[in-house]
């Protein structure tokens, strides 16, 4: 069946308390997605940022992002007290978020809310049922903030789990350890009524998975064996992806890169309880780097760049067969953009899983196009953009003349129509079963609303956050038209009141 859906994360949410969050605004852009039509919402990771306030950089592939938790249904709950909040200068500018802000103010608040909170046989089942990950997140959290060190830097005992330094550790900071987990409970809690909101508005949630988890993760620590580290628990060979025609260097990522062997030995036991884990928060995971699964680029640890990197073979199908057998209604998007060979376009197609169609990428004459709408197949979903790359806005405003005109004659672009939607046109056109817009591009913003740039650490990154008074119901009901011309409804009861039929 067609779709389409909105890509946006929760942190570029308006709202009083510096960044997006899981309350009333959430809930409010479940609202307009019906509204619009739109049947999906795509989200980049829920998992707590790390380097570079990345969400693909997280000490936890199974903890969700405090930055989320939203204050203000703690206040209403009387865990916080409103003037405790407002007392917080949460932003110096509606539009960006302020990740400094929320890493020296947030903890502080919730640990008041934490001070506050009685106990209950919820929260105690919540720890029992996801012991088997939050027990080691907990712990790790309580040792970072007791020894101010990432755990490579512990002494000895810690770094290398010896039995009697960990109940030593659990035994000193109970405290501190019932509070991460009284953290995760709250986002638990926020994220299922937000999430169980969007499903009965019909709202599919497509999250994301990166491939990678960082070296300075509870996952490293608590399975050093799973990782091609050293006897020191240093890495040896990290991720990266190789010199093209967009960087010279290629991109150095710095992420312990998998035992892909001793994975294989117990039916890559790790991988399906995080992708299990991510079925119980998604209806839809968008598996990030899926090129890495056929080959993955290996660089030494400790080079300057990636260009002294090669391609080792991953564990190709014989991991996805296992991801199958054992998660057989999970369902899963390829992100297979970057360097494609065939084996890696055999390995998507073997998959059944559906792969990325880019508009963006379509029109640039530096390297020929896979991503020219007439090349799609039915099981793919079209994008105009990602998070990685410019808006579309941008795009048409810096692109090469030659690549512009190219993209207008294509899509029959038109100046009453306007460039972006003209673009968002094509892409609901294709024949591709799913089209996902950034709502950037509904927005028609340039380049002040890119929310990434590859390969920098700058304060323009993950930052951006929608107007207040943006998501209007004329713009639903705009979206709304092009979404039923091209037969993406959404399968809804009755017409949002606010679309008027010819």
């Amino acid at each position: 069946m067609r779709s389409s859906g909105i890509l946006m994360h929760i942190t570029s949410l308006p709202g009083n308390t510096g960044v997006g969050t899981m309350g009333k605004e959430a809930f409010a852009f479940v609202d307009f997605l019906k509204k619009a039509g739109q049947s999906k919402w795509q989200l980049l990771p829920l998992t707590p940022t790390g380097y570079g306030d990345s969400p693909y950089q997280s000490c936890s592939t199974f903890a969700g992002n405090p930055y989320l938790i939203d204050l203000n249904l703690l206040a209403q709950e009387g865990l916080l007290k409103q003037e405790e909040i407002d007392s917080v200068t949460w932003c110096s500018r509606e539009d960006k978020v302020d990740f400094g802000i929320q890493y020296n103010n947030k903890s502080k608040i919730l640990r008041k809310a934490y001070d506050r909170f009685p106990g209950s046989e919820e929260f105690d089942r919540f720890c029992l049922e996801n012991g088997s990950w939050l027990s080691d997140f907990a712990l790790f959290m309580a040792l970072k903030d007791s020894t101010g060190k990432s755990w490579y830097d512990w002494e000895d005992g810690l770094k290398f789990r010896d039995p009697d330094a960990i109940w030593k550790a659990r035994t000193e900071l109970k405290d501190d350890i019932r509070f991460y987990s009284f953290v995760q409970f709250l986002f638990d809690r926020q994220w299922n009524a937000l999430r169980a909101y969007a499903k009965k508005a019909g709202i599919s949630i497509i999250g994301d998975v990166p491939i990678y988890v960082p070296y300075d993760s509870v996952e490293v620590w608590a399975s050093p064996e799973l990782f091609q580290l050293d006897a020191a628990l240093r890495p040896t060979d990290v991720a990266g992806v190789p010199p093209d025609a967009f960087t010279a260097d290629g991109q150095l990522w710095g992420n312990p890169l998998y035992r892909w062997d001793e994975m294989e030995r117990d039916g890559y036991s790790w991988w399906i309880r995080r992708l299990a884990a991510a079925g119980k928060w998604y209806d839809t995971v968008r598996l990030d780097h899926f090129r890495g699964f056929e080959s993955y680029w290996a660089v030494p640890y400790g080079a300057p760049n990636a260009r002294g990197g090669h391609w080792v073979k991953g564990p190709g199908m014989d991991f996805v067969s296992a991801l199958k057998k054992a998660l057989p209604d999970l369902s899963l998007i390829a992100e297979d953009l970057g360097y494609l060979t065939q084996e890696v376009l055999d390995l998507r197609d073997d998959s059944g899983y559906p792969g990325m169609k880019v508009l963006g990428f379509a029109f640039d004459s530096r390297e020929p196009s896979d991503y020219l709408p007439h090349t799609y197949t039915a099981n793919s979903v079209c994008y105009t953009g990602t998070h990685d790359n410019m808006t579309t806005r941008q795009w048409f405003d810096t692109a090469d003349p030659t690549a512009v005109a190219y993209a207008r004659e294509y899509m029959c672009l038109t100046e009453a129509e306007g460039d972006v939607w003209g673009t968002i046109r094509t892409a609901m056109a294709t024949v591709s079963d799913m089209t996902v817009v950034p709502i950037q591009d509904y927005l028609d913003l340039g380049a002040q609303a890119r929310m990434n740039f590859p390969g920098t650490l700058t304060d323009a990154n993950w930052t951006w956050r929608v107007s207040a008074d943006a998501l209007t119901d004329d713009l639903a009901e705009k979206i709304y038209r092009l979404t039923k011309l091209y037969g993406r409804l959404a399968q809804v009861e009755e017409t949002p009141a606010v679309i008027k039929e010819n």
